[in-house]
């Protein structure tokens, strides 16, 4: 099979799953990447001397990386350090209030119980059962599958699962379903923050994506080395399957002869043959014509909404006032407004929810004083115009009102201007070209946006796409598993397998 030659555009995490798996079959993968290094939305910054992840910071979906080092003949626990985290994450309010979330569900349950009473303690009992049955329901038809069509779906959810989702309310947005689990409204915000983990606004995501709290439930780990640890141990195991990588090596265009992808041209002008070009970067930028006139009708836009982008501060600073985890989460009481901002007004939010990521911190872990942060909030995905939504005097105020958030909430951040590295949606649309700075591709809104992300086979013969703008989505674990599906599909169609044959595995757990 070493005569058959794939090319991977874009060494993020679903690029690395699929080069890797095909390389394992014994095909000649060459992975082209503009970036110095690989990784894609995995990446590290350099602060004052300290390398602080800039990107994902959240290990979930264990088992997918399990399974597929085991495909490979690797184990996890040998290839990574993880650690478990105890707390899954802290919640403070600007009222004072706080609350905690255990990976032992009894602790959580306990916790909800001192926060808002027994009632809201049985209620958060029932969203739990209900969120684990919608999660074991869709795993197999739709998160370890190629996206199918309505019709094609529904029958592959069988009866008990039809009738799981006709109680959840497919037409249902996630906001009037928690409305409905959860009278204290602190709840209903808590896990509302959740549509937010695939770029989407809790008022407009369907109630399907409340699974994405039994996701995080299921496990949360922290990664010895930070995040790019993962991105490297793919690396290190493509390159013992034969993969080979050429990085700072910019893809100008992916040709396209009578109908079919026959390789790339790259920025200097040579041509790499293919006889399958997997291209693992945001489909708006095949659609936008970046890849070359004839790639654009492997993405037909359907005006899809884009998803959240974001403003983060990668910080050493010094912290007082409360006693973090690894993952934070401040909160103030409008929280409608701060989507009515970026969606509807497409600026930067006047009410911000602030993420904290201390990742000096969890499972035990001694904090450091200064300590490492990645702070974050919301942004449109305005990142490729020119107007004044992104001035540095607004990103400037947007920064008062963040940390103002975390102060009001009970924590003082001592930023030192020269320790703090700031990201704007016009960086990211820089590094991902096409977004305008949205880093999950298209915003889930509405029951059907579920199957309007492109799946792993495109239109265009020997064209796969793969990472967190397709099928099944954003987040680490499920670009992973993207670029299994794209895998699969090269495996199938260049003859070499059945793609149910590939597909077919047992078992597992989930996270955003």
């Amino acid at each position: 099979m070493a005569d058959k030659h794939v090319v991977v555009v874009g060494a993020g995490v679903a690029g690395l799953v699929a080069a890797l798996r095909l390389g394992h079959q014994g095909l000649d993968v060459t992975v082209v990447e503009r970036s110095e290094q690989a990784g894609g939305k995995v990446r590290a910054q350099e602060v004052g001397g300290s390398y602080i992840d800039a990107g994902p910071t959240v290990f979930t979906m264990k088992w997918v990386f399990s399974e597929l080092m085991e495909s490979v003949g690797a184990d996890i626990d040998t290839e990574l350090k993880l650690s478990h985290l105890p707390v899954l994450a802290k919640h403070f309010w600007d009222d004072g209030s706080a609350l905690d979330l255990f990976a032992d569900p009894q602790a959580s349950e306990a916790a909800v119980e001192a926060f808002a009473g027994p009632d809201e303690a049985q209620r958060f009992r029932h969203f739990c059962q209900t969120t684990k049955a919608l999660y074991r329901s869709l795993e197999t038809p739709f998160i370890r599958s190629q996206a199918s069509n309505l019709p094609k779906f529904m029958m592959s959810l069988g009866p008990r699962g039809l009738a799981l989702l006709a109680r959840v309310g497919p037409t249902r947005t996630m906001w009037d379903s928690l409305g409905r689990h959860f009278t204290d409204p602190r709840l209903r915000q808590l896990f509302g923050r959740y549509a937010t983990y695939c770029g989407s606004s809790p008022l407009q995501a369907p109630a399907t994506l409340n699974l994405i709290a039994q996701v995080e439930m299921d496990g949360v780990w922290s990664v010895q080395g930070g995040m790019t640890s993962l991105a490297q141990c793919l690396v290190r195991l493509c390159k013992q399957n034969g993969v080979q990588f050429r990085y700072q090596t910019e893809c100008q265009e992916i040709q396209v002869e009578q109908g079919r992808v026959k390789g790339v041209v790259l920025r200097d002008g040579e041509r790499l043959a293919a006889d399958a070009l997997v291209f693992n970067g945001d489909v708006s930028a095949l659609h936008q014509g970046l890849l070359g006139a004839r790639s654009r009708a492997a993405f037909s836009s359907h005006k899809a909404q884009r998803s959240l982008s974001a403003v983060t501060w990668c910080a050493v600073a010094k912290t007082k006032g409360l006693n973090l985890d690894r993952h934070n989460l401040f909160f103030g009481r409008q929280y409608a407004t701060e989507f009515e901002d970026i969606f509807t007004r497409q600026s930067l939010p006047t009410d911000p929810t602030l993420y904290v990521c201390a990742q000096d911190r969890g499972a035990g872990a001694t904090s450091h004083t200064p300590e490492r942060l990645l702070c974050l909030v919301n942004a449109p995905a305005i990142g490729d115009t020119d107007d004044e939504r992104l001035s540095a005097d607004l990103l400037e105020k947007l920064q008062e009102r963040s940390f103002g958030r975390a102060r009001a909430c009970g924590l003082d951040i001592e930023l030192d201007t020269g320790r703090l590295v700031r990201t704007s949606p016009r960086h990211f649309h820089q590094r991902f070209p096409g977004t305008g700075g949205a880093l999950y591709g298209q915003a889930t809104h509405g029951w059907l946006s579920i199957f309007s992300r492109p799946g792993a086979i495109s239109p265009i013969p020997g064209l796969y796409l793969a990472g967190g703008s397709v099928h099944p989505g954003p987040g680490v674990p499920m670009a992973a598993m993207s670029g299994r599906l794209a895998a699969a599909a090269v495996l199938e169609n260049l003859g070499l397998t059945r793609l149910s044959q590939t597909e077919a595995t047992s078992g597992g757990m989930l996270t955003p």
